[in-house]
């Protein structure tokens, strides 16, 4: 195995992992996003406008140029990142590149009004499911007057505002201003592809690290989102905190504390409390969202409308014992195991590898981060386990969304 860190001639710093003996290549790159979207949805349909033309290509012959080569390419958008990427066989890597280099300098955005129709139609699908309508409202009370929360909602009071020149304004800029990070994994030798990419990638605008202008969000309150529909049998509660993110001290042991809770599924305390025991759940499970700036975690159940109440008080009783008595070793353990694996299975495939590298490298934690990640969770304590908990799960600044009949 050969791995190379180096960087372009714009200074778009990059990692060459070669796994020989793989069918694909793999390229995953990250541009950074650093100013909040002027509108809620500029964003969202500036990633989808990427794959719908270019000069040299319409929708339809870009599209049928990737199936033709069988090229596996997407454009997505995370909050703190775009991400553009392909899997390719490896006699095809010149021709992917080729069609990445097209995409990246000369989108046309020309299906602005049918992306933009497409987009609402999807977003009101979504928001049937009462889980996303209960999401939505409880990530616009978490992060009010935030850019990250600018929930599906919040995109669809905007949208009709939104202008093609909005769009092209907005990617012109995070093209020009932005932190970018490259990432190649596969069997091809880096000599005989960096000339490719330095004529391609390595001619897009500099990459900056200086110019990051959102800023940490606050959560100082106690904020409840309460929703009701006529249509329902059951309700679907979130309760959640801000707590820190990836780079910062506590997060190997908030990643535990996520798995000890509700992330393991049938071993999680949350499910063997609060489901197997007392019967209130049809679902229950806990989640750690992580931003550049922030960390978001979150409680969920679903459950009858008449055991609101008890599932509260069940969130609660549950938060306050892993706040007060220290996890017993064996449960420690199995939290490490599971993460261990979440970790490798996060490795197996080279597209994989691709993504988790660029990721970390655009977020400014190094392109090693996930390695000494694992090192990290490795060494965590019972003690810190139960510091974390005190510090993160507050009595009086918390998010609670709740939709009912």
């Amino acid at each position: 195995m050969t791995k190379k860190i180096s960087k372009l001639k714009n200074n778009i710093e990059f990692i060459y992992k070669q796994n020989k003996n793989t069918p694909r290549m793999a390229l995953c790159l990250n541009i950074s996003i650093n100013e909040p979207e002027e509108k809620a949805g500029i964003y969202s349909l500036m990633s989808r406008l990427l794959l719908q033309g270019t000069k040299k290509y319409d929708s339809e012959t870009l599209a049928n140029e990737f199936e033709k080569y069988a090229i596996d390419f997407s454009a997505e958008l995370f909050p703190n990142f775009l991400r553009v990427r392909f899997v390719c066989l490896n006699e095809d890597f010149s021709k992917a590149v080729e069609l990445m280099n097209e995409v990246l300098k000369n989108s046309t955005f020309n299906e602005f009004e049918k992306e933009k129709m497409k987009l609402v139609g999807e977003i009101s699908a979504e928001l049937d499911s009462p889980r996303a309508t209960a999401m939505d409202a409880y990530c616009r009370k978490m992060f009010e007057n935030h850019y990250y929360g600018n929930s599906m909602t919040k995109i669809l009071e905007n949208i009709g505002n939104i202008s093609k020149n909005d769009v092209l304004n907005a990617y012109n800029y995070i093209l020009n201003n932005s932190k970018k990070s490259l990432a190649i994994v596969g069997t091809l030798a880096l000599e005989d592809i960096i000339n490719q990419i330095d004529d391609t990638i390595g001619t897009l605008p500099l990459s900056t690290d200086n110019n990051f202008h959102i800023v940490k969000p606050e959560l100082n309150e106690i904020k409840i989102a309460q929703t009701e529909k006529a249509s329902l049998n059951q309700a679907h509660i979130i309760k959640g905190w801000l707590v820190p993110t990836y780079g910062e001290a506590d997060y190997p042991a908030i990643v535990l504390l996520n798995i000890i809770l509700g992330a393991s599924g049938l071993s999680s305390r949350l499910f063997s409390e609060l489901r197997d025991k007392r019967g209130l759940a049809y679902v229950v499970r806990s989640s750690y969202e992580t931003y550049k700036l922030a960390g978001n975690f979150m409680i969920y159940i679903a459950t009858e409308p008449k055991n609101i109440d008890i599932s509260l008080k069940g969130f609660d009783e549950e938060i306050e014992k892993i706040k007060t008595i220290p996890v017993s070793e064996e449960e420690l353990e199995d939290a490490k195991t599971n993460i261990a694996g979440k970790y490798e299975l996060l490795k197996e495939t080279n597209i994989q590898q691709a993504c988790s590298f660029a990721k970390y490298g655009v977020l400014g934690l190094g392109f090693n981060y996930c390695d000494d990640l694992k090192e990290q969770v490795k060494s965590v304590t019972a003690e810190q386990v139960l510091k974390c908990a005190k510090k993160c799960f507050k009595e009086d600044n918390y998010v609670l969304s709740v939709i009912k009949p």
